[in-house]
């Protein structure tokens, strides 16, 4: 079960901040009514993920995700429907042990950078760092399988 919480970002200060950066590029087999089938390429690695409906209005959904070499992502990224994601995500540890994980969009997506904090439990009290702006947990929009199909450049 994943549980995390989302938000925009109101600056890069979360870079200087980074522990780790990143380049991912993510792509849909198929998607809907909350289920997704995706492949991902992060650097060298590969990987299949399958996640369900979110509950606790966006905070929680499962997710099974398992390694692929290289070749057979990138053999299933001819699979993926159009809107292929592209990113760079960096990783920020916050002084309460949470990392927050920052993707700064590239391509349709230019523009947008969002947060994340994955939790243990709903109510699990985390830090704040100062570049997180508005929570958007829960808003369909800002999901990755919703940004491939609605790119963040055609939002008015």
């Amino acid at each position: 079960m994943e549980i995390e919480r989302k938000f925009l970002v109101r600056d890069d200060s979360y870079k200087s901040m980074a522990q780790r950066s990143y380049r991912i590029r993510q792509g849909y087999i198929c998607s809907g009514h909350g289920h997704t089938v995706r492949v991902r390429q992060r650097d060298r690695q590969g990987f299949l993920t399958i996640k369900g409906p979110s509950f606790d209005g966006g905070l929680s959904r499962y997710e099974f995700e398992k390694e692929i070499t290289l070749d057979e992502a990138t053999q299933l990224f001819r699979l993926c429907k159009q809107g292929i994601i592209d990113k760079t995500r960096y990783l920020v540890p916050v002084d309460d042990g949470h990392t927050f994980e920052v993707d700064e969009f590239y391509g349709d997506n230019e523009g947008l950078v969002i947060a994340e904090v994955e939790l243990g439990a709903p109510d699990e009290p985390y830090a704040r760092p100062p570049f997180l702006g508005e929570e958007v947990t829960g808003d369909r929009r800002y999901t990755n399988a919703s940004l491939s199909a609605n790119p963040f450049k055609l939002w008015k």
